[in-house]
C-alpha cells in the first residue's frame, strides 16, 4: 500500500490517548476513545483485506535504524500466525471501551489513557521483528495493565495489582536475560528474522528454552506460575478482565510460537513431552478449580488456564493439526472467554454480587442476555457449530497423534469443562428464580449489543465457516513446523 500501516496500527491509540489528554468532560473522553478504537480496528481490517494468504514471508514491513551502535532497528511486520491476533487486539479494544461506558465512573479520562496506551503496546508485540523492540513493547505493558487493576479494580485490588505486577516481572527479567544470551550467540543482532536462521548448540538452545519457558509459561499462564491471574481477574474491573483473557494470555503462547519453535527447535522437540504434560496437568487442574467454584469471575479465570492448557498443548503437539488448532484456539479464546467476562461484568454492573448462588430464573427476567450467556457457554464447551470447537478438535487430534496419553488427559479436561459450564449456566439462567425477586434487573441495552454482536458473529463464523481463518494461519504455521522439523532432530 506504500504506507507504514503497522505504524498507524500501533500508534493511533498513542495519538488518542494524548488527544484525550485535552479533553474536558467525561462524555467527550469515552466518545473519543471509542472512535479512535473503531479507526484502529478499520486500519485492522485493511490490513486483513490486503494481507497475502499464499507467502509465508513477513508482511508490511517497515525498518528503520534505532541504535545502531547496537543494531537495533525499529523493525515491524507480520506473518499468518501475528495478523489474527492483531486483528484481536483492536476488536476487544473497542469492546472494552463500550463495556466500561458506565462501569468506570471516576477518573474516566485516565482509564481511557491507560487501555488506549495498553492497546497500542499489545500491538507492538505482534507487529515488532526486532528483539529488543519487542521486550520493550513486552515490558511496557506491565504499566498501564498495573495501573487499570490498581486504581479500577476491586477491594483487593492493590494486592492483585502487585501480584500481577511481581510474577510478570520475574518472568520478564529471565526473558531479558534470555535476549542478552540470544544477542551473543546469535551474531549479536536483534534481528528475530536473522536469530530464527541461526543453528545454535543444543546446550544453549536448552538453556535459553527454560529461561523463555519461564517468562512466557508466566503470561499464559501455566500450572504452576499462575495463581496471579484469578487475584487479578476478579479484582480487574470488566474492561481489564477482557484485556486479560482476551490478549494478555496470548502473549506467552506467542512468544513460544515466535521464539521457542523456530529459535531453539532442537530443545522444543526435545522437551515437548514435558510441555505436552504440563498442559495437560493445566487442563485438567483448571477444570477441578473451575468446578469448586461459586464466584462467576473466578469460575471464567480458571476456565481460563484449562482452555490456556489446550493451545500449548497444540503448540508442542509439533504436528500441523495441532499446531493449526493451538493458535486457532488463542484466538477462539479471545473472542469467547473475552465475551463471558463481558457478561459476568454486566450482570454485576446490576446485581453487585458475583456469587452463582445469589443468582436464579435470570432467562425470565434478562431472555436477550441470557441467549447470548447461552451462545458464550456453549462456545467455551466447544459444541459443534461453535468456533471453539474447530480449535479444539484440531488440538485433540495433533494431541493424540503425538501422546496417546496426553489426549486422553486432554479429553478428561473437555468433560470437566462440560461440568462446570453447564452447572454454571443452569443455576444462573434456570434454577429458582432470584433474579426479579431479590434483584430487579433490565435486559441488555444497545450499547451493551453492540460490543457483544461482534463476538457472537465470531463465534458463529469461525464455527460454521472456519476455513478463511485457517487459511491466513495455514503456510505460515507450515513453514514453522518445516524450520522446527529440519533442525530439531535433538541432540
Amino acid at each position: 500500500m506504500g504506507l507504514p500501516l503497522l505504524s498507524f496500527i500501533i500508534f493511533t491509540p498513542v495519538a488518542g490517548a494524548a488527544v484525550l489528554m485535552f479533553l474536558r468532560g467525561d462524555d467527550a473522553v469515552r466518545w473519543t476513545a471509542l472512535g479512535v478504537t473503531i479507526l484502529d480496528l478499520a486500519l485492522c481490517i485493511a490490513m486483513l483485506a490486503g494481507f497475502d494468504t499464499t507467502t509465508h514471508e513477513m508482511q508490511f514491513t517497515e525498518k528503520r535504524p534505532w541504535v545502531p551502535a547496537l543494531g537495533i532497528t525499529y523493525a515491524l511486520g507480520i506473518d499468518g500466525i501475528s495478523a489474527l491476533f492483531v486483528f484481536l487486539t483492536a476488536l476487544l479494544g473497542s469492546i472494552c471501551v463500550l463495556a466500561s461506558w458506565v462501569a468506570i465512573d471516576r477518573k474516566v479520562k485516565a482509564f481511557m489513557v491507560s487501555l488506549l496506551s495498553m492497546q497500542a503496546l499489545m500491538l507492538g508485540v505482534f507487529c515488532a521483528l526486532d528483539l529488543f523492540l519487542f521486550y520493550v513493547f513486552w515490558e511496557a505493558m506491565l504499566i498501564p495493565m498495573y495501573l487499570i487493576i490498581g486504581v479500577w479494580g476491586g477491594e483487593g485490588r492493590i494486592y492483585a495489582a502487585f501480584k500481577f505486577f511481581l510474577y510478570t516481572l520475574a518472568g520478564s527479567l529471565l526473558f531479558l536475560i534470555g535476549v542478552i544470551v540470544l544477542y551473543f550467540n546469535g551474531g549479536e543482532t536483534f534481528d528475530i528474522l536473522a536469530l530464527t536462521a541461526q543453528d545454535l548448540p543444543f546446550p544453549v538452545q536448552s538453556w535459553l528454552f527454560f529461561a523463555f519457558l519461564i517468562a512466557f509459561a508466566v503470561k499464559v499462564p501455566m500450572v504452576p506460575v499462575h495463581t496471579w491471574l484469578p487475584d487479578a481477574h476478579v479484582q480487574a474491573p470488566t474492561a481489564g478482565s477482557i484485556i486479560l483473557a482476551g490478549v494478555l494470555l496470548k502473549m506467552g503462547a506467542y512468544g513460544f510460537l515466535r521464539f521457542s519453535l523456530p529459535m531453539l527447535p532442537e530443545a522444543s522437540v526435545y522437551y515437548s513431552t514435558l510441555m505436552l504434560s504440563l498442559s495437560a496437568l493445566a487442563i485438567v487442574y483448571g477444570g477441578l478449580l473451575a468446578l469448586a467454584q461459586d464466584d462467576l469471575k473466578k469460575l471464567v479465570a480458571y476456565s481460563s488456564i484449562s482452555h490456556m492448557g489446550f493451545v500449548t498443548m497444540g503448540i508442542f503437539a509439533l504436528n500441523l493439526r495441532g499446531l493449526q488448532g493451538g493458535i486457532l484456539q488463542m484466538f477462539n479464546h479471545g473472542v469467547t472467554t473475552g465475551a463471558l467476562f463481558l457478561f459476568v461484568g454486566l450482570i454485576y454492573e446490576r446485581t453487585h454480587t458475583r456469587s452463582i448462588a445469589d443468582y436464579g430464573g435470570l432467562m425470565k427476567a434478562a431472555p436477550v442476555y441470557t441467549a447470548f450467556l447461552a451462545l458464550f457457554t456453549l462456545s467455551s464447551m466447544a459444541l459443534p457449530g461453535t468456533n471453539s470447537f474447530v480449535g479444539e478438535l484440531l488440538v485433540l487430534s495433533g494431541g493424540f497423534a503425538a501422546n496417546l496419553a496426553i489426549g486422553a488427559a486432554a479429553v478428561l479436561g473437555a468433560l470437566l469443562g462440560a461440568a462446570y459450564l453447564l452447572g454454571m449456566y443452569r443455576k444462573v439462567a434456570l434454577g429458582p428464580a432470584s433474579v426479579g425477586v431479590r434483584f430487579k434487573i433490565r435486559d441488555v441495552n444497545a450499547r451493551e449489543l453492540a460490543a457483544t454482536l461482534p463476538l457472537a458473529v465470531l463465534v458463529l463464523w469461525v464455527g460454521l465457516y472456519p476455513k478463511p481463518f485457517l487459511g491466513i494461519i495455514d503456510v505460515s504455521v507450515k513453514h514453522l513446523l518445516a524450520q522446527v522439523h529440519d533442525k530439531g532432530s535433538g541432540p
